[in-house]
């Protein structure tokens, strides 16, 4: 297949222009991939400290008594040891070694 010359003033500056289309989209997506990461990146860092913010607050909450929550604690206290009072119907307080 012989090219003319008119095809060939045609065909060179468009090989040109596909090249440089074809390495401006190869950077784009390694822009892109960066980006990607960077965004990954500062989501765990975030993720990190918000955990490490959250912590110290947890704790307080966990150890802080209201009255409300003593009111409750000794309900639960008292309902146990009415449990334990109450004698259980299958078990007995009596032992048969005579078997």
């Amino acid at each position: 297949m012989s090219l003319k010359s008119i095809e060939l003033q045609i065909a060179i500056p468009k090989t040109f222009e596909a090249g440089k289309i074809a390495e401006q989209k190869q950077q784009q997506s390694q822009i892109d991939q960066q980006h990607a990461n960077t965004l990954t990146e500062k989501q765990v860092r975030k993720n990190k400290e918000s955990v490490l913010e959250l912590a110290p607050y947890a704790k307080l909450d966990a150890n802080a008594k209201r009255p409300n929550d003593q009111s409750e604690q000794q309900q639960n206290e008292k309902q146990e040891k009415e449990q334990q009072r109450v004698n259980h119907p299958f078990k007995g307080s009596f032992v048969d070694y005579s078997g």
